[in-house]
């Protein structure tokens, strides 16, 4: 009988543990981070980004079943009491978040052995592929270009992408065994860092024949700790490309990179450069410009919003051109392209709405404002600001909340972590006509929303966090 409760327990258990595994899952499976959050009661409530079942979160799974099952499989068979088991049951409730990290401590040892053989698989797969790799690293900008490129070569390629940001080892060797085909000729891959040496470990794992480098700025500096490191994990692109890198000069930090690039290297973006764009004209239906290519003028038009855009377009179209393909099917792409799901997409309707809820810096914070300043209309601002920017987190996001007091009508802020810096912000912007609005929650922010929009408003929704961030 013992045996039965013992396995009826672990099973309520195991069900309890969900929170645990979204808390483990959203802080990038790493140890430290996830009790770090237990020791502050952060755990990952909410709908806002759901468990992710994978393969790992399943092996999990199991390995908390076994673990719970042996300990109280022990307790059953050895303490007659009920008082005493009931009063270790409660006890193993209130400490099963360190019980789950014991089991994601066990666990470590095999997945690393899982990671290397898939990682394996993946450079097997690659190798017999023989396609060209290009990979694309920065702060701002990388899954746009990387989908404006995918989208112009493949006018004139047979052509591979990472989907939507999958931009980690795990992530890009998914891409290589499940999208890339024998008779593709590029791979078009996302190169993501949070800290020094990442952008090396991928670089083994594909190798890189071409490489893009957009605008760097103050990205992920609670994990990079300093600008110098995120230049120089960026660099590690520029140290390992077999053929040539295009940078951006749209940035001090990349020009610094740009400079010191050891291999063939190409500037774009800035004036006088291989490639720019003058003339540019942002409307809310999209940008006209005139691209100089090669000291030749070309005039595009695109329905992608924003200045940041046609820099994106100006590097994925450099690319495209050193890569040997006919200007005039650049053009005719340029014209076509798509805008990148929650990336300053257009959703046209009772109001219309700029979703740009995957952007998560400065620059593109202010790009945004910039598209909305472009419709005629009341403005409303929905966002939680910015975070992962370590010591400079308040300052920046008080930039950021002055930028939107110039701009918008009503400021919905989300979520508490930047709440005073974006409110301080606002209020001492030079218009201050912008309401503030504060929302705990989605629901509260979609029942605000409900309530405060009307016919004709336009409305932007700048970054979202996950249900780790409060």
């Amino acid at each position: 009988m013992f045996v039965l409760y013992a396995l009826l327990i672990s099973v309520v258990f195991v069900l309890l543990s969900i929170i645990n595994l979204k808390t483990f899952q959203l802080e990038n499976y790493r140890i430290k981070n996830y009790l770090l959050k237990v020791l502050h009661l952060q755990f990952s409530f909410g709908r806002k980004t759901p468990l992710v079942c994978t393969n790992r979160i399943k092996r999990q799974f199991f390995c908390i079943f076994l673990l719970y099952f042996c300990i109280f499989l022990v307790f059953f068979a050895f303490i007659k009491d009920f008082w005493i088991n009931f009063g270790l049951v409660i006890l193993m409730f209130i400490f099963s978040s360190y019980v789950d990290a014991v089991s994601f401590l066990i666990m470590m040892p095999i997945e690393k052995l899982i990671k290397k053989n898939y990682i394996e698989k993946a450079k097997q797969r690659l190798s017999h592929c023989g396609c060209q790799v290009i990979a694309i690293t920065g702060s701002f900008g990388k899954t746009t270009t990387k989908n404006i490129l995918t989208q112009i070569l493949k006018r004139e390629f047979r052509v591979c992408a990472s989907p939507r940001s999958f931009n980690t080892p795990m992530g890009i060797c998914k891409t290589i065994l499940e999208n890339l085909k024998e008779t593709d000729e590029f791979l078009i891959l996302e190169f993501g860092a949070r800290r020094v040496g990442e952008i090396d470990e991928l670089c083994k794992i594909t190798g890189v024949d071409y490489g893009i480098i957009t605008p760097l700025g103050n990205c992920h500096l609670e994990t990079f700790g300093s600008i110098e490191n995120l230049e120089n994990t960026k660099f590690e692109l520029c140290e390992k490309a077999k053929n040539f890198v295009v940078f951006s000069g749209k940035s001090e930090s990349s020009l610094k990179l740009f400079k010191k690039c050891p291999c063939k290297k190409f500037l774009v973006g800035s004036q006088d450069s291989f490639a720019y764009a003058k003339d540019v004209k942002v409307t809310s239906e999209g940008c006209s410009f005139t691209m100089i290519l090669d000291d030749e003028e070309y005039q595009c038009k695109t329905q992608l919003l924003g200045e940041a855009n046609v820099d994106n377009i100006i590097q994925a179209s450099a690319m495209a051109y050193f890569l040997g393909m006919r200007e005039e099917k650049i053009i005719e792409a340029i014209a076509d392209l798509k805008p990148t799901p929650h990336r300053l997409e257009i959703i046209r309707g009772f109001a219309n709405v700029i979703d740009d809820s995957y952007n998560s810096n400065l620059e593109g914070f202010k790009n945004a404002l910039e598209v909305l300043k472009n419709f005629n209309a009341r403005k409303i601002v929905v966002s939680p600001g910015i975070i992962e920017l370590g010591y400079a987190q308040y300052d920046i996001n008080k930039i950021a909340g002055c930028e939107v007091g110039n701009v918008a009508d009503v400021f919905l802020i989300m979520n508490e972590i930047n709440k005073d810096a974006l409110t301080e912000g606002c209020i001492s912007s030079k218009e201050n006509k912008c309401q503030i609005i504060y929302a705990k929650s989605r629901e509260e922010q979609k029942q605000i929303l409900a309530r405060i929009i009307k016919a004709g408003d336009v409305v932007l929704f700048e970054n979202d966090l996950p249900d780790n961030i409060k």
